[in-house]
């Protein structure tokens, strides 16, 4: 089973979600649309960070998140 986490950050308005552990990270890269990947050693993207991320949440004090699996 894999296990992705959702970080929500209120006072930095960040939304980060990690696909692999984060203490595999190993440098991050600027996509110039306030996103963030992190990578591991081969270059594979184990998360993102988006920037300025703005919701209701600070309000509603919960996040709702949906998945879906598409299969090719």
């Amino acid at each position: 089973m894999v296990k992705i986490r959702v970080l929500y950050n209120e006072i930095g308005n960040t939304l980060t979600v990690w696909f692999d552990d984060p203490a595999k990270e190993y440098v991050c890269e600027e996509t110039g649309d306030e996103v963030i990947l992190m990578k591991d050693r081969s270059g594979r993207v184990i998360g993102f960070e988006k920037l300025n991320f703005s919701s209701s949440v600070s309000q509603e004090r919960s996040l709702q998140i949906a998945f879906e699996t598409v299969r090719g």
